[in-house]
């Protein structure tokens, strides 16, 4: 009676601990009022995964001997769990996603598809910790060969690794949208590139750029010295959900830095060249002289980003700076793998003169002046000078000196020293996000 009452009782206990689960209840979208920037934003970070999901898996194809290899996913996930309740809402309206961890983008063979909701990682199921089950993703992932993964609401889906070339294609958290951080391992872009709307090629630029760049700078990166250490979890999490609200937080400092050493780049000379262009401009129009004055002002527009582009590249700090000093030789690995991958040579170009005439030049993918000669020369070894004007809408590189009125160039010191210091303040995420969230192994210094 007693050995009965008791195996009744278990299966009364089991009965309601599965009804518990059955029932538990995520975040969905009642209509109220959320923060519309982080609503807007949170749409340009999904936009900015779907656009370079297929490009990575496009990169894999060329299967290049000559790069250092890492392993990736055809699809990317996203969760909303560490967020506070008005922005988890704000998660749900923007993309479908809740606490759980849901696909935001993937390939057109990827098996798991867009919105669909992983519960289980071979068999391991983490009911309510997502970044746990990240972990155990990252894992397999990094293990290169194929496992299971459970789908919210029944079956199981088999995944198959694939591998490329090292250097994560990585977008700032939602909540930091304007980060930027370069490492060999794998780069924070920040998400303004996509107003941009970059077509395919463009985007398989972005990828293969962020690859030349760890194949290009990883031996200088690792030689320069940095103390921050944190264990490997968190950088684990980021290289699959960059939009977790940790390295969000971890990124707040570093802008502010980037943001300050920015302001002290942008010299006096600068700022009154470009003054003395918009009054310029303003006389021109009050005398009616109309011809080619929109020419003038994209023109103008052009040429102040690629100042812009100088000053941000010499910002950069930690890392990051050291990066900075290939990102010319990281353009170069990136055009002569685009006809391999049969996209336009001229994609580097048009992504830069795209983001140039808006502005938008707190990136990698706007050329400064050093850059675009560099790149053009590369170019017109390949018989593409004209075609690459056509794309500068006329503006030809080697007459940027002219244009840019003899002002001095904001970009990264001829002599730049590893051993430079760097002002960190009392921060420790002053040098960047990503040097904060990588241990560099001690073997691994002075080697690619």
């Amino acid at each position: 009676m007693g050995a009965r009452w008791v195996r009744a009782m278990v299966m009364v206990g089991l009965a309601l601990l599965m009804t518990a689960c059955a029932n538990k209840k995520y975040t969905v979208d009642d209509g109220r009022k959320v923060n519309e920037q982080l609503l807007a934003e949170i749409r340009t970070y999904g936009e900015a995964e779907r656009l370079v999901r297929p490009a990575i898996a496009r990169s894999a194809s060329l299967k290049d001997k000559e790069c250092e290899k890492q392993w990736e996913l055809p699809f990317s996930v996203a969760s909303a769990e560490s967020y506070e309740e008005n922005d988890r809402v704000a998660w749900v309206r923007a993309l479908g996603v809740d606490e759980r961890l849901t696909v935001v983008a993937a390939t057109a063979d990827s098996p798991i598809k867009l919105g669909q909701r992983i519960d289980s990682v071979d068999g391991t199921r983490k009911e309510r910790d997502a970044e746990a089950l990240l972990a155990l993703l990252a894992d397999k992932r990094d293990n290169g060969k194929p496992f299971t993964m459970g789908i919210d609401g029944g079956g199981q889906v088999k995944i198959t690794p694939f591998e490329v070339c090292r250097g994560y294609v990585r977008f700032a958290p939602p909540t930091t949208p304007q980060l930027q951080d370069y490492h060999w391992l794998l780069t924070l872009h920040p998400t303004e590139v996509v107003q941009a709307r970059p077509t395919d090629d463009e985007a398989l630029w972005m990828v293969l750029w962020t690859q030349g760049l760890s194949e290009e700078g990883g031996a200088r990166m690792k030689t320069y010295h940095y103390g921050t250490k944190i264990v490997g979890t968190l950088y684990n999490l980021v290289t699959l959900a960059s939009g977790l609200q940790g390295a969000a937080l971890a990124a707040n400092a570093a802008i502010k830095a980037a943001q300050s050493a920015a302001a002290k780049v942008a010299t006096d000379l600068v700022k009154q060249q470009l003054m003395e262009q918009a009054r310029n401009y303003a006389i021109d129009k009050m005398k009616g002289v109309l011809t080619d004055t929109a020419d003038k002002m994209v023109r103008a527009q052009v040429v102040e980003s690629m100042q812009k582009a100088a000053a941000n590249r010499g910002a950069l700090s930690g890392v990051a700076r050291v990066g900075a000093t290939v990102f010319d030789r990281a353009d170069t690995w990136a055009f002569d793998r685009l006809t391999k991958l049969n996209a336009s040579p001229l994609a580097g170009f048009s992504l830069h003169q795209k983001l140039a005439e808006l502005g938008l030049a707190s990136n990698a993918f706007v050329f400064d002046t050093e850059r675009l000669t560099s790149l053009n020369q590369v170019a017109n070894k390949k018989g593409l000078e004209d075609q690459v004007v056509a794309v500068l809408k006329g503006l030809r590189p080697d007459d940027l000196d002219q244009e840019l009125g003899g002002m001095p160039l904001a970009s990264v010191q001829a002599g730049f020293s590893y051993e430079d210091p760097v002002d960190t303040g009392n921060n420790p995420f002053a040098r960047g996000l990503i040097d904060a969230l990588l241990d560099m192994p001690a073997d691994a210094k002075g080697k690619k």
